[in-house]
Order: C-alpha cells, then sequence, then structure tokens
C-alpha cells in the first residue's frame, strides 16, 4: 500500500536532517511542499530527484483529492513544511485527513521542531506543556489566549514574529506578572540562536533595547498559584481514595479532604463521587 511520509526538516541548520528523512526524500516519488523553492535546496542537498509539488494554505483542499488520487496509483509521498515538522502551525491537516480517509498509511518521519527545541532548552517545566501556535492578535481571542496563558499550570510554548514580539511581551507583563519566568528563543539552530531566560519584565527590557529578528519562539512558564492548586487536588484525591479503600463514608471522606487541603467543600464531595464511579466502572 502506498505511504504518506511526513518529513520533519531543518529549522536552521541543514546537518540535523536525519538520514531516516533524507532516504525517504530520495525514495518518493514527489515532495509536497509547502514553498517548492525552498525545498528544493534541500532536495538537491539529499540527491533527490523526486518531482516537487506546491502544498500551501491557499490550495491544500485542491490538492487533497490529487494527492489521495496518486497514492492509489501506488505513488509513494512526502510532506514537507519550509521547516521543521509538518502540521504543527503550517499546512498539510486537510492532506492528511483525506489521505487517512481513504484508507492509505500516515507514516512519520520525526526531526526537528521549534516549539520542542524552544521548550527544552528553556530551563522551565517541560514534563507538560501546551502550543498555543500563534497568538490571536486582538479583540476577544487574543485576551482568551493571555487569560489561558496566565492561568495555566502549565508552561505554555508559542510563536510570534520579531515585529509584534515586544507588543506580546507587555501584554504578558500585564495578563501574567512583570516576574513570570519566561523564555524567547531567538533563531534556534542557526547562527545567531539566542535565548533570553528570566522574568517577563526582563525580557521585555532586553527587547525594547534591541530590536529582536529572525524566527521567535516563546515559552512562558506555569502560574505558581495554577500549580499549586493542581497539586492540592492531586494530593486530595489520593487521600480521598486511601479513605475509600479503607471503608469510610463517602460524606466523612469528603469533609476531611476539604478541611485538610483547604478545597471547597462542593469540590471535595466531587472529589469523593468521580473516585466512586470509577470504582463502579472498573
Amino acid at each position: 500500500m502506498a505511504t504518506l511520509y511526513l518529513v520533519s526538516t531543518p529549522i536552521g541548520n541543514l546537518e540535523d536532517l536525519s538520514p531516516r528523512a533524507a532516504g525517504v526524500l530520495r525514495s518518493v516519488s514527489r515532495i509536497l511542499a509547502e514553498d517548492t523553492r525552498r525545498s528544493r535546496i534541500l532536495a538537491d542537498r539529499v540527491g533527490s530527484e523526486a518531482a516537487l509539488v506546491s502544498v500551501h494554505e491557499h490550495n491544500e483542499r485542491a490538492r487533497a483529492s490529487r494527492i489521495v488520487s496518486w497514492l492509489d496509483q501506488g505513488e509513494n509521498l512526502a510532506l514537507v513544511t519550509d521547516a521543521g515538522t509538518p502540521l504543527v502551525s503550517d499546512p498539510g491537516a486537510r492532506v492528511v485527513d483525506a489521505v487517512v480517509a481513504a484508507g492509505h498509511v500516515v507514516t512519520p518521519i520525526p526531526g526537528p521542531s521549534a516549539p520542542l527545541a524552544a521548550l527544552v532548552a528553556s530551563g522551565l517545566p517541560a514534563e507538560r506543556f501546551t502550543f498555543l501556535g500563534f497568538p490571536a492578535r486582538r479583540g476577544r481571542a487574543r485576551q482568551a489566549d493571555l487569560t489561558r496563558i496566565a492561568r495555566s499550570a502549565e508552561t505554555t510554548v508559542l510563536f510570534e514574529s520579531p515585529q509584534r514580539l515586544v507588543r506580546l511581551l507587555e501584554d504578558l507583563e500585564s495578563a501574567c506578572g512583570a516576574e513570570r519566568r519566561i523564555c524567547v528563543a531567538r533563531e534556534v539552530t542557526k547562527v545567531h540562536e539566542e535565548f533570553v531566560r528570566g522574568s517577563v519584565a526582563e525580557a521585555l527590557g532586553h527587547y525594547r533595547e534591541h530590536a529582536p529578528r529572525g524566527e521567535v519562539t516563546v515559552v512562558v512558564g506555569p502560574s505558581d498559584a495554577a500549580r499549586d492548586a493542581q497539586a492540592s487536588v492531586a494530593h486530595a484525591r489520593a487521600l480521598a481514595a486511601d479513605r475509600l479503600r479503607a471503608g469510610a463514608r463517602p460524606s466523612a471522606v469528603a469533609r476531611e479532604v476539604a478541611e485538610r487541603h483547604g478545597l471547597a467543600r462542593n469540590l471535595a464531595y466531587r472529589i469523593v463521587h468521580d473516585l466512586q464511579d470509577s470504582a463502579t466502572d472498573e
């Protein structure tokens, strides 16, 4: 059966292309590319003679049926973006959906990813995180993004253009507070790679004096208050589970959980009821 390969490509340093990715690009009959001019450089570098076909946000829906027909005819295809992992804030979702619906194989070829590279080098918690892509530029949608970041118990990763970075940092300072931990990763894997780590206020001061250039990824640390609340609920749940296993009455368990962990009584009862429902399902 024909296969659509989702090939991750370098985000700056061409040496980051994996041998497996290079082999796939050489083996397929066509490379579906966001920008064929940029992808031609990569194809030539690995010695691929595959035909390049443009697939971008403006023609993706129209291309999908044609791509499925190529797979129907037994052609293996590779989907690439300009840089990084396909579909991550880049085109490709409609193509993959159509290919899956048609019953063909979709195989990822993992590799470079700007959000992950920035996250792991940020110095911020990486065990749980949320990726938001580019934040909304204005209105209620932007305020919703900022509120979500401000209240998050997890690290948040997002993209921003260098021209809008200072405005984003100003908005984050208002929403999250000046001392919220942050890392601005710029030009990751490239010659002028830069990581500015510290508080939102420190990053804002830096970029007000030094106009940013190139690709920017912003990593915002979690809200300490949200993390503390999340930890308190986790401990409360563990206590309730122990008490229920020991045979205590649910109402008594809920009262104890609320008192020991400072939780609202209705939240404590909900924890107990959820545990009871889980036990019943099992």
